[in-house]
């Protein structure tokens, strides 16, 4: 009797936690993945024009400083600071009586040295002849000869005084050894230079003009073919983005490429010329030279904004079947909103181009074109 009692009462309390068990669950809910909205854009390859930029210095080709190689006091300048000058142009005077008297003095004694020095040959000539007939004796023909020898030295040495005199009288003149122009004059009228020390002015060449930057060793041989490239004059390979940030109406050519690499940077110096009628460029200006770059093959060119970097690699979303798959590529050169990618896409694929922050890897996505959808998961 004990036995069926504890039989039912286990019956009953089983078909109870059944019945509990299948309330406290409830009905299953139907879940349901929302659709990302984005935006998308087909990948498409094309001429990737882009620009490299390098810091510049502007250098005049030609550029001396102008001192004095004599002393005295300055008595004439003839010319406008900071204008243009020619070839031969007076430019400084200085004192030049005391150089005109000192050629003057050189060149009579040089009158002097050839007139001692007819009579010694006359001399030597007729002692000589009175030697021959025992007329002369041999004392004399040694004197003689050696009057001479004397007087032929004299004469040297007057002539070296009037090359010397001669110098320094040129040099109480300065004239200007190139086209170009001349800064401000560290001197004045009256003021006293003394040779080989006093600096008086710089004059630089205009016309054409040059622009020096650096390059690095690993870019060496793309300026080698740079260089033999034939530039016209319309041709926007080397440019100049002046400092308020205008570009430059010339463009360039390289000059030259440097020596030597610079042991301690790695760089290798390169120098362009460019036109330079309008003297808009000066010597010591700071700008940037742009250098065009152009692939030989088309790469894909996408939106900036539809790059991510994560941990310093680069990923875009592709869309396939409306999943968003993230995905490594290899991007080039910023162009304006644009960015050149070397690798990671093909042409036609569908990247995202708006709504990126919203993805993850397998996200289900709707083009923002599309009306957005809902797919029970």
């Amino acid at each position: 009797m004990d036995m069926n009692r504890n039989l039912f009462s286990g019956a009953f309390l089983l078909i109870g936690l059944t019945i509990l068990t299948f309330s406290c669950k409830g009905p299953a809910p139907n879940v349901q993945a929302i659709h990302v909205p984005v935006n998308l854009q087909k990948v498409n390859f094309e001429d990737a024009v882009y620009h490299n930029f390098y810091p510049g210095n502007v250098v005049a080709l030609d550029e001396v400083e102008i001192s004095s190689e004599v002393s005295g006091f300055i008595t004439g300048i003839f010319f406008q600071e900071g204008q243009l000058v020619r070839k031969g142009q007076k430019l400084y005077e200085i004192e030049q009586s005391k150089y005109a008297a000192s050629h003057a003095q050189a060149e009579a004694n040089v009158k002097i040295a050839k007139a001692n020095l007819e009579k010694a040959r006359s001399d030597a000539k007729r002692y000589s002849e009175l030697g021959q007939r025992g007329m002369a004796t041999q004392q004399k023909l040694e004197y003689s000869a050696t009057d001479l020898e004397n007087a032929e030295n004299q004469l040297a040495v007057a002539e070296a005084e009037l090359l010397r005199a001669k110098t320094d009288l040129r040099h109480a003149t300065i004239y200007a050894p190139f086209d170009g122009t001349i800064g401000i004059s560290l001197v004045k009228k009256g003021a006293f230079v003394t040779g080989g020390q006093t600096r008086l002015n710089t004059i630089s060449s205009n016309d054409p003009i040059a622009v020096d930057f650096v390059i690095s060793e690993k870019e060496i041989n793309r300026f080698l073919e740079l260089e033999k490239r034939k530039i016209s004059k319309t041709d926007s390979l080397f440019t100049i983005v002046l400092p308020d940030g205008s570009l430059y109406i010339y463009p360039g050519k390289i000059l030259f490429l440097d020596r030597a690499v610079d042991r301690q940077t790695g760089t290798l110096k390169v120098r362009l010329t460019f036109p330079n009628g309008q003297r808009s460029l000066r010597a010591g200006m700071s700008c940037n030279i742009r250098v065009q770059n152009k692939n030989a093959s088309k790469l894909p060119v996408i939106p900036q904004k539809s790059v991510t970097e994560q941990m310093g690699e680069f990923f875009v979303y592709v869309v396939n079947q409306d999943t968003a798959r993230q995905r490594k590529i290899k991007p080039g050169p910023v162009i304006g909103h644009n960015i050149v990618v070397y690798d990671g896409l093909s042409e036609g694929e569908d990247i995202v181009v708006d709504g990126v922050q919203k993805l993850r890897d397998g996200s289900a996505v709707v083009s923002n074109t599309e009306k957005p959808t809902t797919s029970a998961k």
